[in-house]
């Protein structure tokens, strides 16, 4: 089903790939406004905090659509989204009522508990160093993971903090292999006060807005997003490998769209695309019918729907290499198929795509869960 969110994903198409091909050290300023202008940021949001609150198959839709044009645009935008998303939902009235007072804001950040949180009354003193705050060097807002320390014999919490990007401290540091132009710098927190307004708890959020589909909770609701994006930068590569089957390499005596090993490969990993695609969309969509349903979702079908996501990222790396050796000394010189191939061995390190995934579905499966 074609969205017009998804359609004007699609007709931004030559505009992000062109800013993908020149990008700096960083997303542009160009590629940013056109998602901006064409109305594709907030898809995951709820639409009480300003959003559209989309379906998740179709929010993994436009996802797909907008990596395929570029993986480093792509990544920051599912990451903002997503971020975005987790406050939007979570956050009490006059937290949202803060960090949404301009409308729906771009937020950026890490949410392992690198940091720690003392508790002064209703107020949090956060410190912690971080890594990978993809799209911060744009952000409004910073979030971080945090445990607090509490001083009365109670139990930490793992909370989820926002504050204004101004009282983080950037740091840098991203010379990598693959998503060049996402900055996703590391950044540090230095006593920051964060109202505890402005929090909210990584086990036991409270969907304070956007209905149940938000009981799918942080891990399964990044997936989606992390899923999306593989896809699109998969796509991409197995387009670029279809442009170069005209070729003949050195030595050959026809073409390679007329070798039945090239034709075998192409189609072997169109097809693992396509298997992988339609899971995505199965578990996505199951998931989501099921919060409706029951208010909740079981840990078999959060597990499936992470499970899903790692197997489309290490799948996508594995497609990406193989369309790398076939297309020969083409993804050899810098262009999409080499930016492919290297964004998604980059994605392929992330937590969405470590084997934690299919050990805790295995897990559930044998437990009967």
């Amino acid at each position: 089903m074609t969205t017009p969110q998804l359609a004007a994903a699609r007709d931004l198409y030559d505009t992000l790939a062109a800013e993908g091909d020149v990008a700096g050290p960083t997303v542009s300023r160009a590629a940013l406004d056109a998602l901006e202008e064409a109305d594709l940021n907030g898809l995951m949001v709820p639409k009480e905090a300003g959003g559209k609150g989309l379906p998740l198959v179709d929010v993994v839709d436009v996802y797909e659509e907008v990596s395929q044009a570029d993986g480093s645009i792509g990544w920051c935008h599912f990451a903002t989204d997503v971020t975005t998303t987790f406050f939007a939902a979570y956050l009490p009235d006059d937290g949202v009522a803060e960090v949404f007072a301009d409308g729906v804001p771009s937020m950026a950040g890490q949410f392992a508990p690198n940091g720690t949180a003392a508790v002064d009354g209703d107020t949090l003193v956060v410190s912690g160093d971080y890594q990978f705050g993809s799209g911060i060097d744009h952000a409004d807002w910073a979030g971080a993971g945090v445990l607090t320390t509490p001083t009365d014999g109670t139990d930490a919490e793992y909370l989820f903090v926002s504050l204004p990007v101004a009282q983080a401290e950037l740091q840098g540091n991203w010379d990598v292999l693959g998503l060049q132009a996402t900055a996703s710098y590391d950044y540090r927190l230095n006593d920051v006060r964060v109202p505890r307004r402005r929090s909210f708890d990584f086990f036991n959020p409270t969907i304070h807005r956007g209905g149940p589909r938000y009981a799918l909770g942080v891990l399964p609701l990044t997936a989606a997003g992390h899923a999306g994006w593989a896809l699109g930068v998969t796509r991409r590569a197995l387009d670029e490998l279809a442009g170069v089957a005209s070729i003949a390499r050195m030595g050959a005596a026809s073409s390679l769209g007329e070798s039945e090993r090239f034709l075998f490969e192409y189609g072997q990993l169109e097809g693992r695309w396509r298997a992988g695609r339609a899971w995505v969309h199965e578990v996505v969509a199951a998931a989501e019918a099921e919060a409706e349903a029951a208010g909740s979702i079981t840990p078999r079908t959060a597990n499936l729907v992470r499970e899903a996501c790692r197997h489309v990222n290490q799948g996508g790396a594995d497609i990406a290499r193989q369309a790398y050796l076939l297309a020969g000394t083409r993804a050899l010189r810098d262009g999409p198929l080499q930016r492919a191939f290297r964004d998604l061995h980059a994605g392929s390190q992330h937590f969405f795509a470590s084997p934690s995934a299919a050990i805790d579905l295995a897990r559930t499966l044998l437990a009967g869960e």
